[in-house]
Order: structure tokens, then sequence, then C-alpha cells
């Protein structure tokens, strides 16, 4: 009886030992669907981080060609003042 309750103890033991290791080790459902949807969004974001950078490149370069343009017309003036 003793052995018995022993064993059916180690048993109890070592299920409940394996058990949060074994959920663990399952593979969560894997769901087509919401992969697609991550993918998506992955490529989505990509997308729009490069517009975005690309417009953010376009106004500094106006910028830089109006501050161009506005120490050329400053120079021309001084020049002409200068004379």
């Amino acid at each position: 009886m003793k052995r018995t309750l022993l064993s059916a103890l180690t048993v109890l033991v070592a299920s409940a030992a394996i058990a949060p290791v074994a959920s663990a080790a399952e593979p969560a459902s894997f769901n087509i669907q919401s992969a697609r949807l991550e993918a998506l969004d992955a490529r989505t974001k990509n997308s729009v981080h490069k517009l975005r950078l690309e417009h953010l490149n376009n106004q500094t370069k106006a910028i830089e060609d109006i501050q161009a343009a506005r120490l050329d017309a400053l120079d021309a003036r001084t020049k002409y003042t200068g004379k």
C-alpha cells in the first residue's frame, strides 16, 4: 500500500513538473490569416516610412535651394550696392 501511494505521488509530482514545459513546447495554433496581416502591416509600415523619408528629403532639398537663392540674391544686392 505504501509503495502504491509513493508511486502515485511520484507520478503526480512528475506530471505536475512536466506539464508547464509540455504546454510551452506546444506550438500555438498557427493562423495563416493573422500571419498574412502581420506581413502586410510590416510591408505597409516600411513603405510609409520610405515615403516619409523621401518627402522629408524633398523638403530639405527645397529649403536648401531657397536658402541658396536668397544668399545669391543678397550677394547680388551687396555687390550692386557696394559699387
